[in-house]
C-alpha cells in the first residue's frame, strides 16, 4: 500500500464520526428547506395583497427572526433532553458496573457474541475492554454512547439558527431586491431553484431516490406559495 493510500485510508471517517457528519449536515439541508419554504410563503403571501416594498420586508423580517428563533430554541430543548437522557445511562452503567461488575462482563460478553464473535472470543475481548475501560466500551458496545463526545444542545441550536436564516435569506431578497413587476416570477423561480437543489442534498446525504425527493420538495414549496399568495390576493382585493 502505498503512503498515499494509507494517509487517504487514516483519513477516511468511520463508525459514529460519519453517522454523527451525516446527521448534522441533514439537519442543516432540512433547516435551510424549511427556511426557504416558510419565509417564501410568507412573503409570496404578503406579495398577493400588496406590492409595498416596506411590507415585504418587515414580513419577511419578521418571518425570519420568528422562524430561526424557533428553531434553534426547539433543537435545544430536543438535544438537551437527548443528553439528558445519555447522561442518566451512563450514570446507570457507572453504578452497575460498580455495585454487579461480573453480571455487566456477562452483559458484555453476550453483546460481542450476538455481533458475531465466539464465546470464546468474545469473553475474552470482554475482559480486555473492561480492563481499559469498562464504562467506556458498556457505553459504546452497549449504549452506542461516546462518553467524550456528547450531543450539544448549544451547537445543535446554532446549526438550526444559521441553517434557517440562510434559507430564509433567499425568498427574503428575492422579493425585496427586484423591481415591483419582477418580484414575484424572481422570487417564485429561485425558490423552486433551492428546493430542488435541498432535495437533491438531502437524498443524497440519506441514500434516498434523489428524483422523488426533488419532485416532493418542489411540488410543497410550490403548492405552499400558490396557497398563501391565494390567501394574499383574496384578503387584499377584499380590503381586510
Amino acid at each position: 500500500m502505498t503512503e498515499q493510500e494509507t494517509t487517504t485510508s487514516h483519513d477516511e471517517a468511520h463508525g459514529g464520526a460519519l453517522g454523527s457528519r451525516l446527521n448534522w449536515l441533514r439537519a442543516a439541508v432540512l433547516g435551510a428547506n424549511d427556511g426557504v419554504v416558510s419565509t417564501a410563503g410568507l412573503v409570496v403571501g404578503v406579495a398577493g395583497a400588496t406590492d409595498d416594498r416596506s411590507a415585504l420586508l418587515t414580513a419577511g423580517l419578521a418571518g425570519l427572526l420568528a422562524g430561526s428563533m424557533s428553531m434553534a430554541a426547539g433543537e435545544y430543548v430536543s438535544v438537551s433532553t437527548q443528553r439528558d437522557s445519555e447522561k442518566a445511562a451512563l450514570d446507570l452503567e457507572k453504578r452497575e458496573l460498580k455495585e454487579q461488575p461480573e453480571a455487566e462482563l456477562q452483559e458484555l460478553t453476550d453483546l460481542l457474541a450476538a455481533r458475531g464473535l465466539s464465546r470464546d472470543v468474545a469473553r475474552e475481548a470482554a475482559e480486555q475492554l473492561t480492563e481499559r475501560d469498562a464504562l467506556r466500551a458498556h457505553a459504546s458496545v452497549e449504549l452506542g454512547i461516546d462518553p467524550d463526545d456528547l450531543t450539544n444542545p448549544w451547537h445543535a441550536a446554532w446549526a438550526s439558527f444559521l441553517a434557517f436564516t440562510v434559507g430564509a435569506l433567499l425568498p427574503l431578497l428575492a422579493i425585496v431586491l427586484p423591481p415591483s413587476a419582477w418580484r414575484l416570477p424572481v422570487t417564485v423561480l429561485s425558490v423552486l431553484a433551492a428546493l430542488a437543489l435541498t432535495g437533491y442534498s438531502s437524498a443524497r446525504t440519506g441514500n434516498a431516490a434523489v428524483g422523488r425527493a426533488i419532485v416532493r420538495n418542489v411540488g410543497g414549496g410550490a403548492l405552499a406559495m400558490a396557497v398563501t399568495y391565494a390567501a394574499g390576493s383574496l384578503l387584499g382585493a377584499t380590503g381586510a
